[in-house]
């Protein structure tokens, strides 16, 4: 327990051993009864008096310590000690009980934060250095020991170990790394010594991108949880003033018993605290979060959790996301020899994995100058001399060239000097897991999954059959995957767009759940998302629907439990039916079950 939790524990003690006391003492020594249950109400009940005052003073009474202390002040007045003292005491044990449950929820999702690494040991003129990990530099080498924490993405250049990941991909068995590695910060070194080559600044990692999206993550509230807020905010003055109609109004006209009245506005009061709801709601969808990330996804908010349960409709962008986007060459046709080598040239300085998979299959890819790119179509570059022209069909037409149908999942067309030169012929591979994500998310109820793709026809409809989806398009620019989408929308399908690279930030931001490929994305692709992939594995996919529609159900049930036995209790109040030990029951009781019902939505095994 926390500080807060044992001090609360220590009131609950004390006001616990007062109370039972009085209990005892009540039968033999006068007045001892009534004075131990004051005591044991004021040891209990300290810090719920004066925060209600407090709120008082600041003219906003209408919370559960305002009704808590209401009751029990107006139980002492009409002589019921032994009730005032229970109800403050179990009310601090349901305080306690929810503290304990909101840290408890909170713990998976607050392992990501401990993620920061405290130390980077820099090589400085042959010398370790021990370091801020802000202060690494792009290029540093780094000394990794066994137990501590990676700082920064790198590529490890000397050593082997193990390295567990779980924190950063969810993934349980630690990952083998050698020299030509790839390690990301974050992951803890289990065994011997590595020393790590940075690839990134601290600020740009992994780690800092992980606890900037956590940070935020709390703020995406659901529509339930600021549903819930709004209604306790109107529901405690009312159920107040309801209150304090019976305790006042019946006496008058019927000219029955005052005080019977007022004990009855009293368990009225104390069911009518809120707090089942207020607490359990919000908390089921912080559970909800907290399987989410140890499945090795960030959820950012119950938002997310929210709009992705109703999802009816997957589209998805394609390379990087559905395909491994490690293309490589497989043929060229063209009568030119030096082809491969000159488009190599022109496409040397591009990121892209299709120019990646052409420079790699030339090997030795000669310097280009005046090199260009042409938004949607492809590029231009001056190689050894010759206006190289390399892209897709559009480019070509764009030329006035024509160009021969080639067969194949992905072509790239090359022009030289303003004539056409060739094709050159690329495969991509589907991603491992991708078809069985998909597979699952249609037995799930998925209505709808959709490709979209500036890929060439042939492609994308080999990559939809091999991939099960129920729909594609083809030969789209990045506006158009955006167009596509929102059609989606307006026909009033709910979507979720799965995608990884900088043109799908705006897809991500305009569909009701945007989801990135965390480990591959770009910063502007994750900033736009939802919901994070950290390990690039489609199968996370299906997990997180059934989650978020697991979190949903178990918060649903809260308010409907809750609003049903505190309806029905208050109702029972009216004529007397209900004891204060049932208004308890209907407060504090209502709140543990709802409590223990939300840690449901922790577990990420569904």
């Amino acid at each position: 327990m926390n500080k807060k939790q044992k001090k609360m524990a220590r009131r609950i003690d004390v006001g616990g051993g007062l109370f039972l006391l009085g209990l005892i003492l009540k039968n033999f020594i006068p007045y001892a009864g009534e004075v131990l249950m004051v005591a044991a109400w004021v040891a209990a009940g300290h810090e719920v008096l004066r925060d209600a005052f407090e709120k008082i003073k600041a003219k906003k009474p209408f919370d559960e310590d305002f009704l808590m202390t209401v009751a029990s002040v107006c139980a002492i007045f009409l002589g019921e000690f032994i009730e005032a003292a229970a109800v403050m005491l179990f009310f601090q044990v349901g305080e306690l009980f929810e503290s304990i449950a909101v840290e408890r929820s909170r713990k998976s999702v607050a392992a990501l934060m401990d993620l920061r690494p405290d130390v980077a040991y820099i090589l400085v003129d042959g010398e370790w250095e021990e370091s801020d990990p802000e202060d690494v530099q792009v290029g540093d080498l780094i000394r990794v020991n066994p137990g501590e924490r990676i700082p920064v993405d790198g590529v490890v250049v000397e050593g082997m170990a193990s390295v567990d990941t779980s924190k950063i991909t969810g993934e349980s068995v630690p990952a083998d790394v050698a020299a030509g590695d790839r390690v990301l910060s974050g992951c803890i070194d289990l065994s011997g010594v590595l020393t790590v080559r940075a690839e990134s600044e601290f600020a740009s990692s992994t780690v800092a991108r992980i606890l900037d999206l956590m940070d935020s993550a709390s703020e995406g509230r659901s529509k339930t949880e600021s549903l819930i807020t709004r209604f306790a905010q109107v529901y405690t003055p009312c159920v107040v003033y309801a209150a304090l109609a019976l305790a006042f109004l019946p006496p008058l006209f019927t000219g029955f018993d005052f005080a019977t009245w007022v004990h009855r506005a009293l368990n009225f009061l104390v069911v009518s605290c809120p707090c089942a709801l207020v607490i359990s709601v919000p908390l089921a969808y912080f559970s909800g979060m907290g399987a989410v990330s140890k499945a090795g996804m960030i959820a950012k908010g119950g938002i997310a959790l929210e709009n992705l349960a109703k999802v009816d409709t997957f589209v998805f962008d394609k390379t990087g996301t559905l395909t491994t986007g490690d293309f490589r060459v497989v043929r060229v046709e063209s009568d030119h020899a030096d082809l491969l080598a000159l488009v190599a040239g022109a496409e040397k300085a591009s990121g892209h994995p299709i120019a990646r998979a052409i420079v790699r299959a030339a090997g030795d890819a000669p310097e280009a100058a005046d090199v260009r790119e042409i938004p949607g179509q492809g590029i231009f570059a001056r190689v050894k001399g010759h206006e190289v022209h390399a892209g897709n069909r559009r480019l070509m037409d764009a030329l006035g060239l024509e160009a021969p149908e080639v067969g194949g999942s992905t072509v790239v067309y090359a022009a030289g000097d303003g004539e056409y030169a060739g094709a050159i012929v690329l495969e991509d591979t589907v991603k491992d897991g991708a078809k069985e994500a998909l597979a699952s998310l249609h037995r799930l109820g998925v209505k709808e999954s959709c490709m979209l793709t500036g890929d060439r026809e042939a492609a994308a409809k080999l990559a939809a059959r091999e991939l099960g989806m129920t729909d594609y398009r083809s030969g789209l620019l990045p506006q158009d995957k955006l167009t596509e989408v929102q059609k989606q929308l307006d026909a009033g399908k709910i979507v979720a767009f799965v995608g990884d690279g900088v043109n799908d930030a705006p897809v991500l931001s305009v569909a009701q759940v945007g989801v990135a490929m965390g480990g591959v994305g770009s910063d502007a692709a994750v900033e736009a998302s939802d919901l994070v992939l950290l390990k690039d594995d489609l199968l996370g996919l299906p997990k997180a629907l059934k989650i978020a529609r697991r979190t949903i159900a178990i918060a649903r049930q809260n308010i409907a439990f809750a609003l049903i036995v505190k309806f029905g209790v208050m109702l029972l109040s009216i004529p007397g039916i209900a004891n204060m030990w049932m208004a308890v029951f209907a407060d504090v009781g209502v709140a543990m079950i709802c409590i223990l019902n939300s840690f449901r939505a922790m577990k990420s095994e569904v």
